[in-house]
């Protein structure tokens, strides 16, 4: 029997933390699925109900983080690492957080226009909240470590890229624009969402941690 095999026979058979984790990355899932539709969307008047259920998810995402802690305060046996289980449910909630700071940024500061880089950038975050959610998973059973680890590499490519739009996009606001506002308005925007995928990452590290202490 492979030693990954072993250790899912003896980690306890967990109804509470597992369901909740998966819960906030299909939550994360669909806020990615809102803010590419939100940076796509040329209608004005359109932008502000999609950004209201942006930040109704939003706050779904507190009260399932505020369940998994609750939920530790009252465990005994957790199915791994204590420090660890609050460490991932903060990074997914971070990752809320700034997905609905992104939104709030567009319509606070009057974003009409979508630049290309803001779209890629929204793009990049869709694409990394789907991969957080392929890996949260399979935690629960550790049995899929190769798909654990392939969303992981993913997530940390996908950072990588937006890094690199991100600095570009910030050159070209300095070469290009004049307005000083303007040039604080889009940098805020594209802080945000170029942030979002650095807290995936930081979820993508939790994961590998939790894989290098139990599998």
């Amino acid at each position: 029997m492979e030693m990954n095999n072993i250790f899912s026979y003896f980690i306890p058979k967990d109804k509470k933390f597992f369901p909740l984790f998966e819960s906030a990355s299909a939550n994360l899932v669909a806020m990615g699925i809102l803010i590419k539709k939100l940076v796509n969307t040329d209608d004005l008047k359109e932008r502000e109900p999609i950004h209201k259920e942006i930040e109704q998810l939003e706050h779904k995402g507190d009260e399932l983080t505020h369940q998994i802690y609750l939920e530790l305060s009252k465990t005994f046996i957790t199915p791994f690492d204590r420090e660890d289980i609050h460490t991932l449910a903060t990074t997914l909630d971070d990752v809320a957080d700034y997905i609905h700071g992104s939104s709030n940024r567009i319509l606070l500061y009057n974003v009409h226009e979508s630049t290309p880089a803001i779209k890629k950038l929204a793009d990049l975050v869709a694409q990394a909240c789907v991969d957080v959610d392929k890996a949260i998973k399979e935690i629960k059973n550790l049995k899929n470590i190769r798909v654990i680890t392939d969303s992981c590499v993913r997530i940390n490519s996908i950072e990588n890229q937006a890094d690199e739009v991100f600095d570009q996009a910030i050159g070209d606001l300095f070469d290009f624009e004049d307005d000083a506002k303007v040039i604080m308005k889009y940098k805020e925007v594209l802080n945000a969402l170029e942030a979002a995928t650095d807290m995936c990452e930081d979820v993508a590290n939790v994961l590998e941690t939790i894989l290098v202490k139990n599998a």
